[in-house]
């Protein structure tokens, strides 16, 4: 069993493969290609595409009025610019408003792809890609000297407008094991945190004799340094389920038979049991009520839980916690 060091090291050993079957799996043949290509390179992990998160973009490059492009940078090429002129954007803008430059961005969607790597629930590698495509956004300095730098390279536009410069991409953005990671974060703090706590939850209690997390939920994962330059470390669930979470059904005031039908149809419905209280938790698309409700009848003598997660819950509500 390989501690957090090693995972790390074993990650980036495992990178060049997983580039390679970037640089191989054509965009247009979905997700499936992708996964036939890591299963090539990486034979040792059975990758399978888990989610896919969209709808965001970066700043691209610069390209002249006669399409030569001059930097892939817009951003690097924009603050030299400006630094060679005294910070001052409207001399910038009075050097370049005729020129026709033509500003691009990237935009893109994020496939995370998932393999278990042991009986935990957060020993998995989770495999992040980016799909990209370049468009033409918009050109520089069309509405004259702009207030901000902010508003020349990146002004409030609909994130998909623009002609298309190129077929869609595949990038590698990184490949992390889960546990490791949330190791780390746990190594900064003595207590806990919200996502330490739901991997454990999902151990204790009737999802994890079920399912594996990774089936379920992947981790939006950050790392940065603050202005101590102290490492900090983030980790977000994030629902598989395309699209939103189911609606729950239940009312305040239901008890008993009514509530316990509205569990069963909302567990039912993301395909694994205690989803409700795990949707509580993240979405919220289940409101708090409802773990305060299941408690009251369990003291009531109306059980319809396991004792097991009953005791989750009531572990909740002694000490809440969100994520």
């Amino acid at each position: 069993m390989k501690d957090t060091a090693a995972w790390s090291e074993y990650c980036k050993s495992l990178a060049p493969a997983l580039i390679h079957a970037c640089t191989m799996a054509p965009v247009s043949t979905g997700p499936s290609a992708l996964v036939r290509e890591l299963a090539n390179t990486a034979p040792d992990w059975p990758f399978r595409h888990a989610a896919c998160r969209g709808g965001w973009h970066r700043l691209g490059g610069l390209i002249d009025a006669k399409g030569k492009r001059l930097t892939d940078n817009l951003e690097s090429w924009a603050e030299t610019e400006l630094a060679t002129r005294q910070g001052d954007l409207g001399w910038l803008a009075e050097d370049y408003a005729e020129q026709g430059l033509l500003a691009t961005r990237l935009v893109g969607r994020t496939h995370y792809l998932v393999a278990q790597a042991g009986d935990g629930p957060a020993d998995f590698l989770q495999l992040e890609i980016e799909e990209l495509q370049e468009i033409a956004s918009h050109t520089l300095f069309a509405d004259g000297e702009p207030a901000t730098l902010d508003e020349l390279l990146d002004p409030q536009l609909p994130a998909h407008s623009g002609r298309p410069l190129g077929l869609p991409y595949y990038v590698f953005r990184r490949v992390s094991h889960a546990g490791a990671f949330v190791a780390r974060m746990r190594a900064k703090h003595p207590e806990p945190g919200p996502i330490h706590r739901m991997l454990e939850d999902w151990a204790a209690c009737s999802a994890g004799q079920a399912s594996d997390f990774c089936n379920h939920w992947v981790l939006a994962m950050s790392e940065h340094q603050d202005r101590f330059l102290q490492s900090v470390f983030r980790a977000k669930p994030m629902s598989t389920l395309e699209g939103h979470p189911p609606a729950f059904h239940g009312e305040q005031g239901q008890t008993n038979g009514a509530l316990r039908a509205a569990l069963t149809a909302y567990d039912r419905a993301c395909g694994y049991p205690m989803a409700w209280y795990f949707h509580m938790l993240v979405t919220h698309a289940v409101p708090h009520w409802v773990a305060q409700t299941i408690i009251e009848d369990a003291q009531a003598g109306f059980e319809y839980l396991p004792e097991r997660d009953l005791a989750v819950v009531r572990d909740w509500l002694h000490r809440p916690y969100a994520l």
